[in-house]
């Protein structure tokens, strides 16, 4: 009878766990996909895809091993976005601190924040208006370039490891204020620096963000100059003593519902803040608990919706937002995907549409991405990045056939799409650098104006990769 009832709860935990996580330990865990060395949409990757770190600086000063981008969007007076820059969060020497997947060794190197500025052309945007030749960034700053950005005020003894990074955007040249996760060696915090666009390689910091809700930061998305949620991705972290190894594996692989959402709101500062106080926070409150492993966030254009990356579902869920109270009113929906989910981005759609896509990177095989963390001989990690395209009309319904383009198509992963959501491909490597791959994508860009796509990848070597599908191939 004992060994009976072993079985048979065994039996269910297995079950409930394949019910709960079943597709992500069949598409990143068990199935490894074929993925090519590079794929792009609607362009070539031999000749429209690049990275940028310069191979004359030294790792530990390198664009690379890059977590997180995001546009810093500058406005003219007229309100019209006419420079996007990119800034990106990286930390060369991850592989010796890591807090999400460890080792946690040496926390002494520091990470980095550096600054992309495409060219300025003139073209159509996504809303169909030209776009006119313009510079608001000032310093003298070269396009098509990555730039360091030189953080000036911070605390002497205080370590960066930046994570989730997210810009307010700058109007008439004004000053923006920049955000930027930080895994410090004691506690996770919140990084407030304020960047100008007349001097667009510095970050003055303001003052580093506390509290006792931060318990895993990883995500950020803001609502205000002064207020954002913020993704806390599990309840136990490597950070606890003797169980840090053992007890947040669990959590992420049973899919235990123990992360959550806050919401932040901000006292204007008055002078310098004491590293990690806490009277800066004004209000706290928590948007959405019990999300299995919350990792990237994003609110629509509109403010009316917010999507949450649940790493551990391997899927995105979909709420319903009140601008007003920044409450998370009602789940919409969740679109399930065939990699691990890392960050999240939404974006205007290129046809002109006004609809929004969502923009989804997230890593293929999740133990070839805890090889290349362990630093194991000839570990490599893939690369995937879709687009969530939203379908309209009263005869949209779910499709057996979609994503025929790409090399690896999610449709192998996954029979159909959703009623009113699909999933286009729109960068996949296997992530092989040796052989012209780019590793561990955790973050995806795409200009709205341009069709430019940005891939943040989490190990890779040359830190940030940019492809011009639209461009002439070289």
């Amino acid at each position: 009878m004992t060994l009976a009832r072993t079985v048979a709860w065994v039996t269910l935990v297995l079950s409930v766990i394949w019910y709960r996580s079943g597709g992500l330990i069949k598409n990143c865990i068990l199935i490894k996909s074929p993925l090519p060395a590079g794929y792009i949409a609607s362009g070539d990757y031999a000749s429209q895809c690049s990275t940028l770190r310069d191979p004359s600086d030294a790792v530990a000063e390198s664009l690379s091993s890059c977590e997180d981008a995001t546009f810093w969007e500058l406005h003219d007076t007229t309100g019209n976005v006419v420079e996007r820059p990119v800034i990106v969060t990286c930390d060369p020497l991850r592989k010796t601190w890591n807090t999400v997947m460890g080792p946690m060794r040496n926390p002494d190197p520091r990470g980095g924040l550096w600054l992309f500025v495409p060219p300025i052309n003139n073209a159509a945007g996504a809303a169909g208006k030209t776009k006119h030749a313009a510079r608001i960034l000032g310093g003298g700053v070269a396009a098509n370039k990555a730039h360091r950005i030189t953080i000036k005020d911070y605390p002497a003894n205080h370590d960066f490891h930046p994570l989730g990074v997210e810009i307010w955007p700058s109007h008439a040249g004004n000053a923006s204020n920049l955000y930027v996760i930080n895994h410090a060696r004691e506690r996770t915090v919140i990084e407030q620096f304020v960047m100008n666009p007349a001097r667009p390689t510095e970050a003055v910091h303001v003052r580093t963000l506390s509290s006792p809700y931060f318990l895993s930061p990883n995500g950020l998305a803001l609502t205000s100059p002064d207020s954002f949620y913020v993704s806390n991705d599990h309840l136990i972290t490597r950070r606890v003593p003797v169980v840090g190894h053992v007890l947040p594996v669990l959590e992420s692989v049973l899919a235990l519902p123990l992360g959550y959402v806050s919401h932040i709101s901000l006292n204007k500062p008055t002078s310098k803040t004491a590293l990690g106080a806490t009277d800066a926070i004004a209000k706290h409150t928590f948007a959405k608990l019990f999300v299995p492993f919350p990792n990237g966030v994003s609110i629509s254009s509109s403010g009316t919706e917010v999507a949450i990356v649940s790493t551990s579902l391997s899927e995105v869920i979909f709420f319903e937002r009140d601008p007003a109270t920044n409450e998370l009113t009602r789940r919409k929906h969740s679109v399930p995907v065939p990699f691990s989910p890392d960050n999240i981005h939404y974006t205007p759609s290129m046809d002109g549409s006004g609809r929004e896509e969502v923009i989804l990177a997230g890593h293929p095989n999740f133990p070839d991405l805890v090889g290349v963390a362990a630093n194991k001989k000839a570990a490599s990690a893939g690369s995937w990045v879709i687009s969530i395209v939203p379908k309209d009309g009263p005869d949209a319904k779910a499709e057996s056939a979609f994503d025929l383009e790409a090399a690896v198509s999610t449709n192998t992963k996954m029979s159909k799409d959703g009623a009113n959501w699909t999933l286009k491909t729109l960068f996949q490597s296997h992530g092989i650098e040796d052989q012209g791959g780019f590793a561990a994508s955790t973050t995806g860009l795409r200009d709205p104006d341009t069709g430019a796509i940005y891939v943040a990848g989490l190990y890779a070597r040359g830190g940030l990769l940019v492809c011009n599908p639209g461009s002439e191939k070289k």
